[in-house]
């Protein structure tokens, strides 16, 4: 029995628990979504007012200290300390913008805007916090019965903020509920992400174009070697990472980037510093917020650091400083990128016609008035003067005011009307043509954020000052920048110049556009000031870059003999046409001299007179043989071969005349040729002469006839053939590979070299073979017959003849080889009328001597040896 009251109430507790599943499942199924309440107290707008479609507004109209977090308790409140008066600038344009579309009848007719307008503080956490607040009704602490995710949306959009790193925390806030955000001065590159940012977009440029355009401008200025500074976060970093690569396709070089970290000691302000004044960069990218390079700029007038050429972003280009003289010495001449100026009809008057004593409610106008006129409208403050009221902003200089300076007014504005004409269009649907599903339209009576989020990807329209504004694929606005210049305003005030302009739709080269306007430089210069690695290459040489360095660092070697560069810079030396030289500046090509071996010149001449002597002197010696021909000198050893030899030597002589002038196709063929063919006939004939010698000593032999062996008929077969030989060899040249002009371009660089190739080398050197084996065979039958008996020995003249003859062309050889250029031709001259002159010396002057002055020598009996021979 106890075991079956133990089952039963098992069984009992199972179905309990069966029915308790079932019943919570039930009410799970059931169950309605929460009604939407309050965690913690609603943060009020300092300035709101009511409409039909309501706008926030998230700014950082103070500054607050940066506090560690916990995470172990509530954050206390952000103490929000210095008042921003450009912030508040903002703050009234968004107001002003506002009441200018409420009045404008073709712009959201019958339609009211309203605003909330909150203070961040400069922080984060209240970024965040702000934007929560936009999403609460302040009138109470819950929204009646209504679940969260069905209460109507309290504004439609966020215009904010000014800071990429406080437009991300609230677009943590806007992109879980899809409210468009347009920030009016985030320009990092990052907030392009539409994965991370779906309902971001922007009135300023992402910095993807000024990273661009900074490199493009620092490129324009002629500067390659630079620093840079950035903050520790994505605004900073991304935008470092765009400059770097612009800057590598620019052939720009990064020596150093240091870093600005969101907690900076001093100390670690002196370090950065001092690495920026020790580096040979002298031209400083500073990537920085205005806050940060506030603080910066500070900490830079401490350390004195003077002569640096700052390059500024948007972030902090055109933020007012005091122009105080430390300041101005620091970062006067400073030059950079700005949003585009305007000019807002209205707006000026409007910023200008206010007062706090008009305006009790706004307490940060009454913060603004104690800020500018450095007053208190507290009376219990006895520190400062007391404000009358009286007090007129038209009369002072301040950031506020600043009729020069509308460039985050303008945005704000363009913000503004942004989301009003996505509004108009969303709100002028008509049924069936709406961009939803279905072609639906929005339900005009309960707008939802992402409504309007889409019809804010497609507005397209023109401010009254001339802008047109439309935002891409990324969110982003037409990237325009202003090139501005810090140089010395009025009222105590750095003046912003706007000295140029970027528009990246401009053909590559020419984004940068420089206006007639004078620019201040860092450290006094009047002109724009070199910042390089090195100097630049000029042409002539060409850069060498130094291993291991960057590529702005590179020595600038000089062209070799026959190269040119004719650019700065030059990576390579370009070779010349082989018919040019290198100028001496290496810069240009020029055309070669072109040298051969010419009747004008000195030399050329020489060797034509000493031609002409030499032929005028056989012909003389001919005439005397004519004149003399039957005396037994001119009629000893056959006087007919003594003439062909004597024209033989006129041709050798004239031959000459063909190596002189500029090479043609003819003369080359003609010079080498005949010179062959005429010494060959003239070796032909001496060696005629010498058998002829060595014959009649045998002819007077008891019993010898060899003399009818070699008679005349002979004899003069014997030239003919020898003589015919030479000229088959010249034919054979002549047609298998003659000789032919050539341009000499290795023996001298800078000139070219004409003269005659010599075609076949085998050719060549048969011809100077032959003419050489005839002359060995006539030397040593002369030699053999020089002790003859015989007063008149014809031998022995030939034998000194050809002893001249073979030294003569022994030593051409060498000569011929070392000699360069026209030096060449020249000693071929020399050896042809060297030796010509040593035949018609040696051969024929004793014959003349004995005719002319010793004619009783000039007998029979006296050559024949019968008389005793005397002394000449």
């Amino acid at each position: 029995m106890a075991d079956l009251g133990t089952v039963e109430l098992l069984t009992y507790s199972r179905l309990e628990m069966l029915l308790l599943v079932l019943l919570l499942y039930v009410n799970i199924i059931k169950a309605e979504e929460p009604v939407c309440s309050l965690y913690d107290t609603i943060d009020a707008p300092f300035l709101s007012k009511d409409g039909d479609i309501m706008i926030a507004g998230i700014f950082n109209i103070h500054g607050n200290e940066n506090t560690v977090a916990s995470f172990k308790s509530k954050p206390n409140p952000a103490e929000c300390k210095v008042f921003n008066e450009r912030e508040y600038q903002s703050v009234k344009t968004m107001i002003f913008t506002i009441e200018e579309i409420n009045n404008n009848s073709k712009l959201l007719p019958n339609i009211t805007l309203g605003y909330k307008m909150y203070d961040a503080c400069s922080s984060v956490q209240l970024s965040i916090k702000k934007a929560l607040a936009v999403l609460n009704d302040p009138r109470s602490r819950t929204f009646s019965s209504l679940p969260c995710s069905r209460a109507p949306a309290p504004v439609l959009a966020v215009i904010g903020m000014s800071s990429t790193i406080y437009t991300q925390a609230v677009s943590s806030i806007t992109n879980a509920f899809q409210i468009p955000q347009v920030s009016h001065f985030s320009a990092c590159a990052c907030l392009s992400d539409k994965i991370k940012y779906p309902t971001v977009f922007r009135t300023v440029p992402s910095d993807y174009y000024q990273s661009r355009a900074l490199a493009q401008l620092v490129k324009h200025f002629g500067w390659n070697w630079v620093g840079t500074v950035r903050t520790d976060n994505d605004y900073g970093n991304d935008g470092i990472a765009g400059f770097a690569q612009a800057a590598q396709e620019e052939g720009i070089c990064i020596e150093y980037s240091a870093v600005i970290s969101t907690v900076m000691t001093r100390q670690m302000y002196i370090k950065v510093i001092r690495l920026i004044k020790e580096s040979s960069a002298k031209v400083v990218i500073a990537y920085l917020n205005a806050v940060a390079m506030k603080t910066f700029i500070d900490e830079l007038v401490l350390e004195n650091a003077t002569g640096l050429q700052w390059v500024a972003v948007t972030g902090w280009m055109t933020k007012r400083l005091p122009l105080k003289e430390e300041y101005y010495k620091i970062m006067g001449g400073t030059i950079g990128m700005g949003y585009p100026n305007a000019v807002i009809p209205g707006l000026r008057d409007y910023l200008l016609n206010i007062n706090p004593f008009w305006n009790p409610e706004d307490s940060y106008l009454k913060e603004l008035w104690e800020v500018i006129f450095n007053c208190s409208l507290n009376s219990k403050d006895v520190t400062k003067k007391k404000c009358t009221g009286a007090e007129n902003l038209k009369e002072v200089k301040a950031e506020y005011n600043d009729e020069n300076e509308f460039r985050a007014p303008s945005c704000v504005y363009k913000a503004l009307y942004a989301v009003a004409h996505a509004l108009h269009h969303l709100y002028n649907c008509k049924d069936g043509q709406g961009p939803f599903i279905n072609k639906m339209c929005a339900d005009k009576m309960r707008v939802e954020p992402w409504q309007v989020l889409h019809y804010l990807k497609n507005v397209n329209f023109t401010t009254a000052y001339g802008d047109n504004v439309y935002f891409d694929a990324f969110g982003d606005p037409e990237p325009k920048f202003e090139v501005v210049n810090w140089q010395r305003g009025d009222g105590g005030l750095i003046k912003f110049a706007t000295v140029g302009f970027y528009d990246p739709s401009l053909p590559d080269g020419n984004r940068i556009q420089m206006n007639n306007v004078s620019i201040v430089w860092a450290g006094g210069y009047n002109q724009v000031p070199k910042y390089v690695c090195t100097e630049s290459c000029l042409p002539g040489t060409r850069k060498a870059v130094r291993k291991g360095q960057h590529i702005c660092c590179f020595d600038c070697i000089p062209c070799a003999e026959g190269e040119i560069s004719n650019q700065t810079n030059s990576l390579h030396c370009m070779s010349c046409p082989l018919d040019y030289r290198s100028s001496q500046e290496k810069t240009q090509c020029i055309l070669k001299d072109t040298e051969f071996l010419s009747f004008e010149e000195i030399m050329g001449s020489l060797l034509v007179l000493f031609s002409l002597l030499g032929t005028l002197m056989t012909i003389s010696v001919a005439v005397i043989f004519i004149l003399y021909i039957d005396t037994p000198v001119v009629r000893a050893n056959n006087s007919e071969l003594s003439f062909l030899l004597l024209f033989s030597l006129i041709l050798c002589f004239l031959c000459s005349l063909t190596f002189i002038g500029q090479p043609s196709d003819w003369s080359c063929m003609l010079r080498h040729t005949i010179f062959g063919i005429t010494f060959a006939l003239c070796i032909s004939c001496i060696l005629a002469k010498t058998v002829v010698v060595l014959m009649a000593f045998r002819a007077t032999l008891p019993g010898s006839n060899v003399m009818k062996w070699f008679g005349p008929c002979q004899q003069r077969m014997s030239v003919v053939s020898f003589t015919l030989t030479q000229g088959l060899i010249c034919m054979f040249w002549l047609l298998l590979s003659p000789p032919l002009p050539h341009k000499n371009f290795t023996s001298y660089k800078e000139k070219i070299i004409l003269e005659c190739e010599v075609g076949s080398m085998v050719a060549f050197c048969t011809v100077l073979g032959y003419i050489g084996f005839l002359s060995a065979v006539c030397f040593i039958l002369a030699f053999l017959a020089r002790n003859l008996p015989d007063n008149f020995n014809e031998a022995k003249l030939i034998t000194f003849s050809m002893l001249i003859f073979c030294s003569v062309w022994i030593t051409f050889i060498p000569a011929y080889i070392s000699s360069p250029g026209k030096y060449t031709v020249a000693v071929e001259i020399f050896a042809i009328l060297a030796s010509s002159f040593g035949l018609l010396f040696c051969i024929f002057f004793p014959k003349c001597y004995v005719i002319l002055v010793k004619p009783e020598q000039n007998t029979r009996k006296h050559i024949m040896g019968k008389m005793p021979a005397k002394s000449l």
